[in-house]
Parts: C-alpha cells; sequence; structure tokens
C-alpha cells in the first residue's frame, strides 16, 4: 500500500511544480493535435478522419483557449488562437455540408471564423 501512496505523492508533488501557463497550453496542444487527426490532417489521416470527434475537440479547444486567453496573456494566447482558427477552417473545408457562420465547432466562444 506504501507504493500506491508513494506514487500519488510523488504526482502530486510534479503537478504541483507546473506552472498553469504551462499545464494550460500543454493541454491545448493536446486537443489540437488529437483534432487534426480526427480532421485526417495526419499521416494516413483519411484512416482516422472523424468529423463528430474532430468537432467536439475543437469546441473543448475553444472554450479553454477563450477562458484561459485573459489568464495566460497574448504572448501565450496568441498561438493558441491561430491554431484554434486553422482547426476551425479546416473542419469547415473537411465537411460535405459546411455550417452556417457562427455555428461551426467552437464558434460559439470564438464568433463566426471566415477564412
Amino acid at each position: 500500500m506504501s507504493d500506491s501512496s508513494d506514487d500519488i505523492g510523488g504526482m502530486t508533488r510534479d503537478i504541483a511544480d507546473v506552472p498553469a501557463v504551462e499545464l494550460i497550453t500543454t493541454v491545448a496542444v493536446h486537443l489540437m493535435s488529437s483534432a487534426a487527426v480526427s480532421l485526417g490532417l495526419a499521416e494516413d489521416g483519411e484512416r482516422h478522419k472523424d468529423l463528430d470527434e474532430a468537432r467536439k475537440l475543437i469546441t473543448a479547444l475553444a472554450g479553454l483557449v477563450t477562458a484561459s486567453a485573459p489568464e495566460v496573456g497574448s504572448y501565450h494566447a496568441a498561438p493558441l488562437r491561430d491554431g484554434l482558427k486553422s482547426l476551425q477552417l479546416a473542419f469547415r473545408e473537411a465537411s460535405a455540408v459546411p455550417d452556417a457562420p457562427g455555428q461551426g465547432p467552437g464558434e460559439k466562444f470564438t464568433g463566426p471564423v471566415l477564412g
């Protein structure tokens, strides 16, 4: 039992040492990467393409980026916003029937995304 509690204690100490900005950007990058794969943008992409999954991931990313931008500052938020916009535009392009402006993934948080 002590091995388990030592592992948890070690993880708690490790996560406590990670600055919030680093954690937020790391989570955002993971969401971006997963969304890109779900959009079919990775190598062998068509095999992994799933627009329903991509929509969920992009919406979650938009919520995170929008909510955290004031906290992380423009230096960190700007590239996250750029990546988010690129994914939103890629989603629109990948869709057989594109969403109306303002109805695409994450646009309830970002507003309409236009190319």
